[in-house]
């Protein structure tokens, strides 16, 4: 079990209105929760993509050298930059960081974010997009000479004269519910990663990956993206994830609503129906809460609960198939040092990665 935690280039706080006030993603704060994550024993941190966050490229190449063991799990978007240009960053931040690189392939769901970018195309184009760009990114890592003519992407005699230090590639990371995407993951990824669905959702859609992996002869490991809200008792955890939705109007939930319905993304869509955008729906299946989804798009689920709740329900994801636990909470600072001093010593041991 790999348990990472989440770098807030973006939107960190008290509260998802920020009446507690909002916290900058200042160089200093990003390295101060580096830092304490990397001392806690936390595998990596995943740091997110997007027009509203800080580069996650940059961002990783600046901490990498105030951390010791800390892998830093960053954002690769097929169709945004060159799948060449893209093998020489990672074979170079590879080496320069000791083989703590994992990439985190993002095709992308917002299509007004994509033209902003230079990206016009659909939503099974992009994904035809990255399944060219995985195969020319991955064999380039690999020491071939990579020539290839496809549909969107062309390249000729593409070739890695410094190569990364993990071998043939740095951990590929790769999220979607489509049925495009899963045909993305069976054929290329080695974690495929879901939200943090009802157990019951993620066991069909792990069964599904990991069928479609088995027909090319391939096997997955699997990861979850989830919030933590975890406090000594139930009633004091199911308080304080209640006063982070506190100071939301009605009118704010219902415009973050309707800009998610323009998403094209299948994963938003199954977290938009976990709740249907009213406060009245959000313990979407026990102790697994979705108040976080009414105004932040992607992950919009958290695990509520004392630590040994926290712990059971994380036991209960370990037992479908997931090893990687990638979790956040407001403020992220506080929140990774509440969750690893009360939640890491109930984690089977044999399952903690160093």
């Amino acid at each position: 079990m790999s348990i990472f935690w989440f770098l807030p280039t973006h939107g960190d706080g008290h509260d998802l209105a920020g009446a507690g006030g909002a916290r900058p993603a200042s160089f200093s704060y990003m390295k101060e929760i580096a830092r304490s994550v990397d001392r806690l024993g936390y595998y990596g941190v995943l740091i997110p993509t997007g027009r509203f966050c800080e580069d996650s490229w940059v961002v990783a190449s600046t901490l990498v050298s105030h951390t010791e063991k800390l892998r830093y799990l960053i954002a690769i978007r097929p169709g945004v930059i060159s799948p060449t240009f893209a093998a020489r960053m990672t074979a170079t931040l590879d080496r320069y960081s000791e083989g703590r690189l994992l990439i985190n392939f993002v095709t992308g769901a917002d299509p007004d974010e994509a033209h902003g970018d230079g990206v016009f195309l659909d939503h099974d184009q992009r994904y035809e997009v990255t399944d060219e760009f995985l195969h020319i990114w991955k064999n380039t890592l690999s020491g071939a000479s990579v020539s290839h003519q496809g549909k969107h992407l062309h390249v000729e005699n593409a070739r890695l004269i410094y190569p990364p230090l993990q071998q043939p590639h740095p951990p590929v990371y790769f999220g979607g519910s489509s049925l495009a995407a899963q045909e993305i993951a069976a054929d290329h990824v080695d974690v495929y990663l879901t939200w943090g669905e009802p157990p019951a959702a993620v066991r069909e859609k792990i069964s599904q990956v990991r069928e479609k992996a088995a027909r090319k002869g391939r096997t997955l490991r699997f990861g979850i993206r989830l919030h933590a809200i975890v406090r000594d008792t139930n009633d004091q955890a199911w308080a304080d994830a209640n006063a982070l939705i506190a100071h939301l109007s009605d009118d704010t939930i219902a415009t973050m609503q309707r800009a998610f319905a323009r998403l094209d993304s299948v994963g938003q869509q199954r977290m938009t129906a976990l709740h249907g955008g009213k406060r009245d729906r959000l313990e979407v299946s026990p102790n697994l809460w979705a108040g976080i989804g009414l105004v932040r798009n992607g992950a919009g689920t958290a695990l509520v609960g004392d630590p040994h709740t926290v712990a059971a329900r994380i036991h209960e994801y370990a037992d479908l198939g997931i090893d990687s636990f990638i979790f956040s909470g407001y403020p992220h600072l506080e929140e990774a040092e509440r969750f690893a001093r009360l939640v890491f010593p109930l984690l089977r041991p044999h399952l903690l990665q160093p």
